[in-house]
């Protein structure tokens, strides 16, 4: 809904028995009680604000956590002195190795099941890991 929508729709249920009112429409929701409308009016600058306000929320929807699948410690290179899988900044794809978990004297490699940039590195090589902790945060949308 844009802003002119709302304003027209609060009106329109201002004379009505209609108490609450819930609306959803993908990343977006509205929730309208009528005693809460007759007491405040909403202003334009205020539905802006609930647009700009949901067009964070659709950004914050587009960072993706990459998880570790074991227990371990987390390699982010090949060895100490080479260069690492990748780094902030670096886009990937679906598949690409992006780093090692070794546990036991077994490595295993963490590929990526997203695509995208990646926005953050939460852990550091030689880093103990848990099962199910975020290891890199990506964003999908670029």
């Amino acid at each position: 809904m844009n802003p002119q929508e709302i304003k027209k729709f609060l009106k329109s249920i201002r004379h009505t028995d209609i108490e609450e009112m819930e609306y959803h429409n993908g990343a977006h929701s509205l929730y309208f009680k009528k005693s809460e409308v007759d007491v405040v009016a909403m202003t334009i600058a205020s539905v802006k604000e609930i647009v700009v306000e949901s067009k964070k929320m659709k950004e914050k929807d587009s960072i993706v956590p990459i998880k570790s699948t074991m227990v371990g410690t987390f390699v982010s290179a090949y060895c100490a002195d080479k260069h690492f899988f990748i780094k902030e900044g670096d886009n990937i794809a679906i598949g690409q190795k992006i780093g090692q978990i070794e546990a036991m004297k077994i490595s295993k490699d963490v590929k990526s099941k997203v695509k995208g940039k990646i926005v953050k590195v939460l852990v550091s090589n030689g880093q103990a890991i848990e099962y199910g902790q975020e290891l890199f945060l990506v964003n999908t949308s670029k």
